[in-house]
């Protein structure tokens, strides 16, 4: 979920009565949580998932994240296709079940493969699903959006965020990049006799 920035165990977690989805416009996820394999063990009742409140926040807590018209028109048509969990989740697997890290993973691994150039697989670019929420995150901070507006949309606090999401996207490096060589030629410039 890149254009919201979700970490994983919330989107094997959404469900329909938690997204609005207009049929044109921004759209609204109202988070209030996630699921984790903790295995049968681990579990007060022998499940193999457990589902947990929002990170670091109490059991009831909700998060409001906007959604952009692309996200909400993939979702709808997602729903409209394969229709919801009996327990009105919105992804699920061929039994109806929570879909399984192990098997989402194969997907995006099969995905890397297809999408990303020689260099950019070498380089572990979105190595993991969560890096998606990275991505997202630093695409947000990249195209002006107000830092405070980031944290709040992704449920991290303002230090969180710098620490750990704002990376650098390829473009905005290179841009970077062509800034800072354009001001030393600029300085070269000047210090050499003409």
């Amino acid at each position: 979920m890149y254009y919201a920035a979700m970490r994983p165990a919330e989107v094997i977690h959404l469900k329909k009565s938690q997204c609005r989805l207009p049929v044109t416009g921004w759209g609204l996820l109202n988070l209030h949580g996630g699921v984790v394999t903790a295995g049968k063990d681990w579990t007060d009742d022998g499940a193999v998932h457990e589902i947990h409140s929002l990170k670091r926040r109490a059991a009831k807590a909700t998060s409001p994240v906007p959604i952009p018209p692309v996200l909400v028109r993939m979702l709808r048509d997602h729903v409209a296709c394969f229709g919801v969990a009996p327990d009105g989740r919105i992804f699920q697997n061929a039994a109806g079940k929570y879909v399984d890290t192990s098997a989402y993973n194969i997907t995006w691994d099969c995905a890397r493969e297809a999408v990303l150039t020689v260099d950019e697989h070498a380089l572990n670019l979105a190595k993991r699903p969560y890096d998606l929420r990275h991505a997202g995150i630093s695409f947000w901070l990249a195209s002006g959006v107000d830092p405070a507006e980031c944290a709040r949309r992704a449920g991290q606090s303002i230090q969180v965020l710098f620490r750990y999401y704002a990376k650098f996207l390829a473009g905005t490096r290179d841009r970077a990049n062509q800034l800072i060589e354009h001001s030393m030629n600029q300085w070269e410039a000047t210090r050499t006799p003409g």
